[in-house]
Formats: structure tokens, C-alpha cells, sequence
């Protein structure tokens, strides 16, 4: 069987997944039951040395949810931890006694004063936790208070903070970054300018999910006002991943150590990060809408996937498919596919005809000789796949690949003005 144990910037735990800094790691019970689920790490909620930080007393998050009610999308205004640093710290010290084989690492934001760093980090080293995770990415709350997002926007700033961890502490140092900026890379240069061992993201985007139409008001709605708050779940991982692969395949980065974060909530999530570059990954919000039990689900699919292809341990999926992320000027425009629909499959619902019809490039046919028929007309589809997108039944329409410029259902040539790409101007990789 496939082994899973991990092994990140020199933090061992038995498997890569983590649970992210947030409310499911707020307690010494609740990362108990988390260890005892089966996680093989934690990063506990994030400590600051303010006393004075108070939560709201109503609702804290705002959904997004599908058609048929699952949760998509989860909006959160919670600050950090309100519990006590002293009680923060003495539960951490107790648990990784307890729990000696996973990661514990603890997420650190204090005000931007390099003896602020100095004085919280002389304290987590006493708990013996593996790590910190230097908390640049909250983008609500902490932020308005010069903390959080305000940091992970400012590349000096994150280079200054993470310099002076890293002088103050032999801890392994990684920086969480915020995807409220226009470009990933610089804050990631910054922090590995920095010294920092890895790089985590992404953390929650800055977000109003709903408005309430009663009260006017943002949701979560307290007492009739609405804040923006942080946006996670499945709906942001496109986000993440697209991040991910940007500071793997950065060259200034490549070597960075990164830690996925964003809406992963299966097994295939989680080799979809770590393909593109992530060495292990953290959940949240899947722990907060299943239970800290879906971790034995995402253990086993990937156990059971790994064997499937031969892969014997994690190393030899990380980054495996970072190579074949490119710019969009470095693809071959002479790939060429057609939408082919499956007949058995097709229930008639015609939602491919009229999006073709109606949005695209009318290469989808409608017969009504007695009952719904659809075809593909193969000289006017241009392989755009959304058909693909819209069927609502798996696999009924999928994408063949034509060869040599030739539609071999027809043997007819297929009309493209860049069929010879390596040789043509427009192509900079071109070889004229």
C-alpha cells in the first residue's frame, strides 16, 4: 500500500493532511478529536498577544449553497482566538505530549513591532510545537487593525515580519499568504527573501457572500449591520490551485516549500494541490460541514489512487504536473477537438443545444422528428467544451481529440488558420 507518512520542511506526520488555522483547531478538544479521527496535523487557531480580542455573540458565518443545499461557499467574520494566550499555550504544550507523531504547528499575528514577534515566539517554543505559521492573510478584523491581509498585501512588510522570526526563533517559519492581491508571486519572493522555510495559501478571500433583502443588511447580519469577511470552501479552490502553480513554477520560487490551502475536500482535491507543487495540505471548511471523521475518506482515496497508478509515496506525485502549466501563448493551437454525444446516455434534455445555439457556435442540431435528437456538427464545433460543462449526465458528451488536422469520422480537413503552429509567427517558441 501506497505509504502517506509526510515529512514537511523536517515536520513529520503520518499523513499530509492538516487541519488549517481556524475554528475546528481553537482547543486542546477539539485537535484531540481531530488526532484521534485520524489527522495527521494541525495548525492551532491564531494567538496574538492583544487580551482584548472579543468575537461576536451572533452569527459569525454567511453560505453560499448549490441547487440542492450543499455548501459551496462559507463566509467568516471570527477574529482570532479570544481564549487566553496563557491557556492557548499550555494546551498546546499538552497535546503535542500527548500526541508526539503529529504536527502541531501554531499560527502567530501580533501588532507589526519586531519585539511584539520576539516576546510570542520565546513563549510557543516553550509548548514544543514543530512550527509557527506567521498569519499574513486574514482579511477581516485583524486587518482594519494594521494586522493580517494589511501585512500579506505589503511585500517589505512580509519580508521585515518573517526576517524577524526567523532571527528570533529555530522553529521552521511558515508565511501564510493572502490572495487579496493582484499577484501572487511578489509576496512569495518576499518571504523566501525573508527566510522563511515554506509558504501556506491561500488564506479566505475578502467577501460579502449575500444581503439580506428584509434588513438591508450584509449576511452574516449582526443587529442589522454586515461586515465583509473571509470566503473559503470548494468555491475558492480554482483560486488556490491557480496560486499554487504560480509560485512553483515561479523561478525565483520554485524551491519553496508550499503548503496547499483552498476548499479541499476529497482526496482528489488534495492531489490536485500537491501535483501542482503543494508537499502536503490543510483543510477547513469540509472538517466544518462533515465532521473531523471525512479525513479517514480522504486518507483512504488517495491510499487507494496512489496504488492504482504506482505511486509509492508522496514525492512522486508533488509537482508532478507543475511542468505542464504554461502561458496560454506556449499552447499548441493545433490540438484539436471535437464534442461527440453518447446517444445511450443522452436523456434529451437539449441543454447542450441551447447553449450552443444561443451562446456559442450553433454546431449543436436539434431533430424533432417525433422525439428530441442531438447532433454535433462537426464543421462548425470548435471544441470549446462547454456542452461538456452544461450536461447534466457524467461522460454522455466528452471531447475527442482529431489527428493530423483530419476529422477522422469524416476524413474531412478541419479549417485552422494556425495548423502548422511550430513554424507559424505568431507562435514565439516557433522553430522558422
Amino acid at each position: 500500500m501506497a505509504d502517506l507518512s509526510s515529512e514537511f520542511i523536517g515536520i513529520k506526520s503520518p499523513n499530509p493532511f492538516w487541519l488549517a488555522s481556524a475554528p475546528p483547531t481553537d482547543k486542546a478538544f477539539n485537535v484531540v478529536r481531530a488526532f484521534e479521527a485520524g489527522w495527521g496535523g494541525v495548525v492551532w487557531k491564531t494567538l496574538g498577544e492583544d487580551p482584548h480580542i472579543v468575537n461576536v455573540n451572533g452569527p459569525r458565518y454567511g453560505a453560499v449553497h448549490s441547487a440542492d443545499r450543499r455548501l459551496i461557499g462559507l463566509n467568516n467574520i471570527e477574529l482570532i482566538t479570544d481564549r487566553p494566550l496563557d491557556i492557548n499555550l499550555q494546551e498546546i504544550k499538552q497535546v503535542k505530549r500527548d500526541w508526539p507523531d503529529r504536527a502541531i504547528v501554531v499560527s502567530l499575528m501580533v501588532p507589526c513591532e519586531e519585539q511584539n514577534w520576539k516576546d510570542i515566539l520565546k513563549r510557543v517554543e516553550e509548548t514544543g510545537a514543530d512550527g509557527i505559521e506567521l498569519n499574513f492573510g486574514c482579511p477581516h478584523g485583524m486587518s482594519e487593525r494594521g494586522m493580517g491581509s494589511s501585512v500579506g498585501q505589503v511585500p517589505e512588510y512580509i519580508e521585515m515580519v518573517t526576517r524577524w522570526c526567523k532571527e528570533s526563533t529555530d522553529m521552521p517559519v511558515i508565511v501564510k499568504l493572502t490572495p487579496n492581491i493582484s499577484d501572487i508571486r511578489y509576496p512569495a519572493r518576499a518571504a523566501l527573501a525573508g527566510g522563511a522555510d515554506a509558504v501556506s495559501l491561500i488564506n479566505t478571500v475578502s467577501s460579502i457572500v449575500s444581503v439580506n433583502l428584509d434588513s438591508m443588511s450584509p449576511e452574516p447580519s449582526i443587529d442589522g449591520k454586515g461586515s465583509h469577511g473571509g470566503y473559503c470552501g470548494p468555491a475558492v479552490k480554482p483560486i488556490a490551485l491557480n496560486m499554487v502553480a504560480e509560485i512553483a513554477r515561479d523561478q525565483e520560487t520554485a524551491n519553496l516549500p508550499i503548503s496547499g490551502i483552498g476548499g479541499i475536500t476529497t482526496w482528489r482535491d488534495a492531489a490536485e494541490f500537491m501535483a501542482l507543487g503543494a508537499g502536503n495540505v490543510q483543510v477547513c471548511t469540509a472538517a466544518m460541514t462533515y465532521g473531523f471523521k471525512v479525513v479517514q475518506e480522504m486518507i483512504t482515496g488517495l491510499e487507494h489512487w496512489m496504488d492504482e497508478k504506482g505511486h509509492a509515496n508522496l514525492d512522486s506525485i508533488i509537482g508532478r504536473a507543475t511542468p505542464n502549466v504554461t502561458d496560454w501563448q506556449y499552447l499548441n493551437l493545433n490540438y484539436i477537438t471535437k464534442a461527440v454525444i453518447d446517444q445511450d446516455k443522452c436523456i434529451q434534455c437539449g441543454r447542450c443545444h441551447v447553449v450552443c445555439e444561443d451562446t456559442s457556435h450553433q454546431a449543436i442540431t436539434q431533430a424533432l422528428n417525433g422525439k428530441r435528437h442531438y447532433e454535433v456538427i462537426n464543421e462548425e464545433c470548435v471544441g470549446c467544451n462547454l456542452c461538456v460543462s452544461v450536461c447534466p449526465v457524467e461522460d454522455c458528451i466528452t471531447m475527442e481529440a482529431m489527428t493530423s488536422g483530419v476529422d477522422p469520422r469524416t476524413n474531412t480537413p478541419i479549417n485552422n488558420e494556425y495548423a502548422n503552429w511550430t513554424t507559424h509567427p505568431n507562435n514565439p517558441m516557433a522553430t522558422n
